[in-house]
């Protein structure tokens, strides 16, 4: 893989990086590289994304926990019913 040094990045887009980087949970190196990707419609080797995660965002793992204890009720099996 190459590797590229930016310099003289202007603040306000090196805030803007880092805050994308916190929003997608990537390091900074890996949201710039999607950035560059994308502006450039270039598809990553192998990815198989349906870019349906940009529409509906993503879970951290204590959301994804909270959702499986609201939902456990739903898994539960009434024995009476199926009598």
């Amino acid at each position: 893989m190459e590797q590229l040094t930016i310099r003289n990045v202007p603040p306000e887009l090196a805030q803007a990086l880092e805050r994308e980087s916190q929003r997608l949970r990537e390091s900074l190196e890996q949201t710039v590289i999607e950035l560059l990707r994308q502006a450039l419609r270039i598809r990553a080797t192998g990815d198989k994304r349906n870019g349906l995660a940009r529409l509906a965002g993503t879970w951290t793992e204590a959301e994804h926990q909270a959702f499986e204890a609201a939902v456990a009720i739903t898994e539960q099996i009434d024995t009476e019913l199926w009598r």
